[in-house]
């Protein structure tokens, strides 16, 4: 063999799935394999070429994107790309650029084939060891097209609408005209019709509210009102939307949440079309997306407590789904706020209608669509102002326990920590909740930093959901103009570092239950979103969820492109190996927790994590740097 197939050969023994493939099949593997060099930013493969080699880089770095021009993936010497085109009809789904000047290994078809047939292991690392969804795609399950596609893939026409002064007649034959169901209602943009800074939409118009055929029938025919009568004074005004850029699942978990049977999408306050629950039904497919309207159905704590029971396999079966970590984040969520909601109906039925208007907050991960299967309570509520404790406390008092009792026992475990609307010192009227941020922000002592990174995550779950807005709005216009908390909530960011030694080795605990283990929560996704908080604060953007607060974070343009990208990398690789190892522990009957043992891992995870725990460092010091 000559030198240069054994200098090959060498390095193909150095990553999976070679590494576990005898020398005699490495070296014939050598002697096959052609090599090709790319400039940066040249195109390796565009969508649809032909493709008849496994590619495996050299040297150099090369970027995989979706269709749409996203960023998929990013892979360094040992990589490989190809497998998914080589199992799928010889076509790129998924186009490759040179992110630099790189040398790409060919290895042939047939080689590949062969090895597929030969070895179990090499054939499961090409078709498993991807973050593509190859094994739903390959069976050809439906269920895969609501965890990818778009919300507006579901929109069946364009949206048919009316200006608020037309009669309801005039509307009613229009919908009878267009065969639609619902029509949207515009009206003229006006300082009248914007109640605050972020509400203000960009046009000439915007969509101040709905009308259905079912409102057509119990507010119009039912009552007897005058057809004459202009269709604004019958119009659903509380109106619900969602952002063109949305995904199918979120579409269907926003309509099961509020009990919708339309939802307006919206590209920049723009209505592009309106999904029906007839939209949504031809994509179900994904049965423990329909637990949060199996939720709604339970008539007490047991039976409550019974349903909790399938959350964990609902989990489960979202990561055997190959669902990223956002989606399966904002499904739990979901999933939490919907039991949440359900006790506070419960709650109401029992102790009657509230004495005065409130707004039942979740806090921390739950807020940001985060949450995981591991997880307790963190809640709180906003009273009106007009709150008087002699009369109105007992009332609140008990239904707070009643829902933290309830979720309890669904599994959402009491906080240690005392954060939940069962300790009055987390119940507050709307002025004294903005004047306890503003004293945090003004005075950013330690227990003041402690306290925002959990109640600077927070969102209105029941009751007047507005308010929670209006607080968030309230946080992120103050605390961007603020410099000097922004550098103390930097340095309380940085108080947990990334597991890594000096020469990019594991730290791992050293004693206790969970010793010679990594916790992925406390060393990895917590430390992420706490930085990630940071930046969102200071550029004021109202995001809840880490990923949507990198995206406002690029748009400001505070941090390098290129390091939002790589902490997005870092932020999914550690979550769904965090993920996977709960989903594993679930299915083999072990208690979920958050701690892995590297020793248990692949080749392939240790090194990307130890990756991904690399741009956490360096991203916490590049945070020393922007926030002195």
């Amino acid at each position: 063999m000559e030198a240069e197939h054994i200098e090959i050969a060498g390095f193909l023994k150095q990553f999976q799935p070679f590494s576990g493939l005898p020398d005699e099949t490495i070296n014939t593997v050598a002697q096959q394999i052609e090599i090709a060099y790319y400039r940066a930013d040249s195109d390796i493969y565009q969508f649809g070429d032909e493709i008849h080699d496994l590619c495996m880089i050299r040297s150099g770095s090369v970027e995989i994107y979706r269709r749409n021009g996203d960023l998929y993936n990013r892979l360094s010497p040992g990589g490989l790309f190809g497998q998914m085109g080589l199992l799928m009809n010889n076509r790129i789904r998924l186009p490759v650029r040179a992110l630099e000047d790189t040398l790409i290994y060919f290895i042939p078809e047939s080689v590949f084939v062969l090895l597929c047939e030969q070895f179990d292991t090499f054939a499961y690392f090409v078709e498993m060891d991807d973050h593509s969804n190859l094994q739903h795609a390959v069976s050809g399950k439906e269920s895969n097209n609501l965890m990818v596609s778009k919300a507006t893939m579901m929109i069946s026409r364009q949206p048919v609408i009316v200006e608020s002064s037309a009669t309801i007649r005039e509307a009613a034959i229009k919908m009878t005209e267009e065969g639609v169901s619902s029509l949207l209602i515009v009206d003229a943009l006006s300082p009248d019709n914007i109640e605050s800074e972020n509400q203000e939409q960009s046009g000439e118009s915007q969509v101040v509210g709905i009308i259905t055929d079912r409102d057509m029938r119990t507010r119009v025919v039912s009552t007897g009102i005058s057809s004459d009568v202009a269709i604004e004074q019958v119009m659903t005004t509380d109106l619900l939307t969602l952002d063109s850029d949305a995904y199918a699942f979120e579409a269907m978990l926003c309509m099961l949440r509020y009990n919708l049977h339309h939802l307006p999408i919206l590209d920049k306050g723009r209505p592009v079309g309106v999904i029906a629950v007839s939209d949504i039904v031809r994509y179900e497919s994904q049965s423990s997306l329909y637990m949060v309207s199996t939720v709604f159905r339970q008539n007490s704590v047991e039976e409550l407590k019974l349903l909790s029971e399938e959350v964990s396999p609902c989990f489960v079966r979202l990561v055997n789904e190959d669902a990223n970590s956002h989606m399966i984040g904002s499904a739990m969520s979901v999933i939490g706020r919907s039991f949440k909601q359900r006790l506070l109906e419960l709650a109401e039925e029992h102790l009657g209608p509230p004495p005065v208007p409130y707004c039942f907050l979740a806090l921390g991960s739950m807020a940001r669509d985060e949450q995981l299967i591991i997880t307790d309570q963190d809640n709180a509520l906003i009273l009106d102002n007009s709150y008087n404790p002699k009369l109105h406390a007992e009332y609140f008092e008990t239904l707070a326990k009643f829902v933290s009792d309830g979720l309890a026992a669904c599994g959402y475990t009491y906080c240690t920590g005392g954060i939940m609307a069962t300790n009055p010192q987390w119940r507050k009227t709307r002025k004294e909740w903005e004047a306890c941020f503003a004293d945090w922000i003004d005075n950013p002592v330690p227990e003041a930093l402690l306290n925002c990174s959990i109640f600077f995550d927070l969102e209105g779950v029941w009751g007047k959901i507005k308010w929670a807005e209006q607080l968030n709005f309230f946080v992120a216009k103050k605390a961007s103009r603020e410099p000097r908390f922004l550098s103390n909530l930097a340095r309380n960011a940085l108080s947990r570092t990334p597991p890594l030694g000096f020469f990019k080795s594991f730290v791992m605990e050293k004693d206790g239950e969970h010793r010679n283990s990594i916790n992925l929560k406390r060393r990895g996704t917590a430390p992420i979103a706490d930085l990630i908080r940071v930046h969102a604060l200071a550029v004021g953007s109202q995001a809840r969820n880490s990923f949507e607060r990198l995206d406002d974070i690029v748009k400001a343009g505070i941090v390098p492109e290129g390091r939002i990208s790589d902490l997005r990398d870092a932020l999914e690789f550690i979550s769904m190996v965090r993920i996977r190892h709960q989903a594993l522990d679930i299915a083999e009957q072990r208690p979920a927790d958050n701690n892995i043992e590297p020793e248990h891992l692949s080749e392939f995870e240790r090194r990307n994590l130890k990756d991904a725990f690399q741009v956490l460092s360096n991203s916490q010091r590049f945070l020393k740097f922007r926030y002195p």
